[in-house]
C-alpha cells in the first residue's frame, strides 16, 4: 500500500478503541459496558468491527475473563498515547477560551519594532500576561505575505498598494526628508540643492520595501534619478553611517530625534513637493478578530495618539 492510500484509508474510530481501551482496562465485556453505559451486545460488536478494521485478532476469550494477544497489548500502548494527546488537545482548548489566554502574532517594520511597538506590548503583557505573543519584523511586502499564510494575525506597517482582502486602519502620517551630516553642504545651505540630488552617496532602507518604493516614485515624478544606493536593513547603521559623512539617507525625522536633538544630523525637505507615509494596521477584511487582537487595535490607537503628538505628526484616531 502506498504512503498516499494509507493516508486516504478513514481513521480508526475513536468509540471502538475507547471500547478497547476500557476492555483492556476491565478484563470483562459486562464491566466495560457498564463503564461505558452500553450494552454488552454493542461492545461485542465494536470489537468485532475493530478486529476487522485492523485485520488482527486483539482480544482472547478465556472463560469469562479477557485477555489481550501480543498485537492487542502493542495496539493498547498506541491507543493510550492516542488518548492521552486527546485529553491534551481538550485541555489546551478549554484554556484558549479563558478570558487572557490565547496568542497573538504581531507582524511589524523594523521601525515600528524599535519605536513603537515596545509601549504597546508592554501594556498588553501587564494586562494580560498569560497571552502569547510573537513578533515577526517584516516590511510590508513581508507583512502581507505573512498574513496571506496566516503566520501572523495582525500587521503593523505602512499602508499597502491595492490589498482588496484586507483592512487598514490608518493610525498616523509621517513625512520622509533628506538626513544629513551637519558638514554637508546641504546642511550649510539650509536645503538640498537640486542639481546635486542624482549626485549623492544615498544609504537607504532595503530595495524590496515599500519605503524606497516610495522615494523611487517620488524621485521619478520629480524628473531626478538616485543613481548611487546602498541599502541596508538597519536605521541606526544607515544613521551611524551618515553621521561620520558617508552619505545622504531618508528617513522620517521622528526615526532620529536623538540624533538631530544632538545636532549630529540635520533634517532638510525633498523638495516643494513632500513625500508622506500612512501608517496602520493591516488585518483581514471577513476573518473575526479575537480579544487580543480587538485588544492590540485598541491599544495601538491610544499609543499612537500619544506618539504622533511628541513628534508633531497627523493622528488618525
Amino acid at each position: 500500500m502506498s504512503e498516499l492510500d494509507s493516508y486516504n484509508r478513514n481513521p480508526l474510530d475513536s468509540r471502538q478503541l475507547r471500547a478497547f481501551l476500557m476492555l483492556s482496562r476491565k478484563g470483562s465485556f459486562t464491566l466495560a459496558a457498564k463503564e461505558l453505559h452500553l450494552t454488552q451486545s454493542a461492545i461485542s460488536h465494536a470489537m468485532k468491527a475493530l478486529e476487522q478494521d485492523v485485520g488482527c485478532r486483539l482480544l482472547d476469550k478465556v472463560g469469562k475473563k479477557i485477555l489481550l494477544t501480543q498485537a492487542g497489548e502493542q495496539f493498547r500502548e498506541r491507543v493510550e498515547k492516542i488518548f492521552s494527546e486527546m485529553r491534551i488537545a481538550r485541555s489546551e482548548l478549554n484554556k484558549l477560551g479563558e478570558w487572557g489566554q490565547g496568542r497573538l502574532r504581531i507582524g511589524a517594520s523594523a521601525a515600528a519594532c524599535q519605536y513603537i511597538l515596545p509601549s504597546i506590548i508592554s501594556e498588553l503583557k501587564t494586562e494580560f500576561p498569560k497571552c502569547s505573543l510573537s513578533i515577526n519584523p517584516e516590511d510590508t511586502h513581508g507583512i502581507v505575505t505573512a498574513l496571506r499564510a496566516n503566520f501572523i494575525d495582525i500587521g503593523l506597517t505602512l499602508e499597502p498598494e491595492r490589498e482588496p482582502d484586507f483592512n487598514f486602519t490608518p493610525l498616523f502620517e509621517d513625512e520622509l526628508m533628506f538626513l544629513v551630516n551637519p558638514e554637508h553642504p546641504w546642511a550649510k545651505q539650509r536645503r538640498a540643492k537640486r542639481s546635486s540630488i542624482s549626485k549623492q552617496q544615498y544609504i537607504l532602507y532595503f530595495k524590496n520595501s515599500r519605503t524606497f518604493e516610495l522615494i523611487e516614485n517620488y524621485f521619478k515624478s520629480e524628473e531626478e534619478i538616485i543613481k548611487s544606493v546602498i541599502d541596508m536593513g538597519s536605521m541606526s547603521a544607515i544613521k551611524e553611517l551618515v553621521k561620520i559623512g558617508l552619505g545622504v539617507t531618508i528617513l522620517p525625522p521622528w526615526a532620529a530625534k536623538r540624533e538631530l536633538d544632538k545636532k549630529q544630523l540635520v533634517a532638510l525637505p525633498l523638495g516643494r513637493k513632500k513625500l508622506k507615509r500612512k501608517w496602520g494596521l493591516l488585518y483581514w477584511k471577513n476573518k473575526p478578530k479575537s480579544w487580543a487582537e480587538e485588544t492590540f487595535i485598541g491599544l495601538s490607537k491610544n499609543k499612537c495618539i500619544a506618539f504622533a503628538a511628541r513628534n508633531g505628526l497627523r493622528s488618525y484616531s
